[in-house]
């Protein structure tokens, strides 16, 4: 294991909605025997809420500020000493300030998962706010590429078993 990650233990997935951050990320933390959080779903635990319903009534700005403040907190614990795999949410790698606290504290890996996959994995899906829109949801996912390739390593996914990408990962020149 390289010196960066040993000092700030944090591994950060990144990623398109759907394109597997959580189960990933909850086997590769396994597999190192660290702890695995996701920001949504710290996000919800906080709020007594599902996403859904932040953006709902909050709407989509006061959800970055949420995700911002869960993502802080989870970089705090990195910082600390305590080793973590964090699968962000969708658009959070997108926000300047997430991407700093992250980049600084670990290293971030986007999982690259093909429109044609995720649209199969969120099909008839209702708890994805911004997947209500198919036209809306294509635009989203090829604007986001460009912010995705911007992590450390990427990581091609290529169907649904999640141990092909553990291994990719753990194949990485981190390790």
């Amino acid at each position: 294991m390289i010196l960066k990650l040993k000092r700030t233990p944090g591994i950060y997935l990144v990623g398109f909605m759907g394109c597997g951050k959580s189960v990933v990320g909850s086997n590769l933390a396994e597999r190192l025997g660290w702890s695995f959080a996701d920001i949504d779903a710290d996000i919800e635990r906080e709020r007594k809420t599902s996403i859904n319903s932040i953006f709902d009534t909050l709407g989509e700005a006061e959800f970055r500020k949420l995700e911002t403040e869960a993502i802080r907190k989870r970089v705090h614990m990195v910082q600390s000493g305590k080793p973590t795999v964090v699968a962000l949410g969708g658009g959070a790698f997108g926000q300047p300030q997430n991407r700093e606290l992250v980049e600084h504290n670990g290293f971030t890996i986007w999982l690259d998962c093909p429109l044609s996959l995720i649209r199969r994995r969120l099909k008839g899906a209702t708890d994805r706010p911004l997947a209500r829109d198919p036209r809306k949801f294509d635009l989203l996912y090829y604007a986001r590429q460009e912010t995705y390739a911007r992590a450390d390593y990427r990581i091609e996914i290529k169907d649904d078993d999640a141990n092909t990408a553990v291994e990719a990962v753990l194949m990485l020149p981190i390790f």
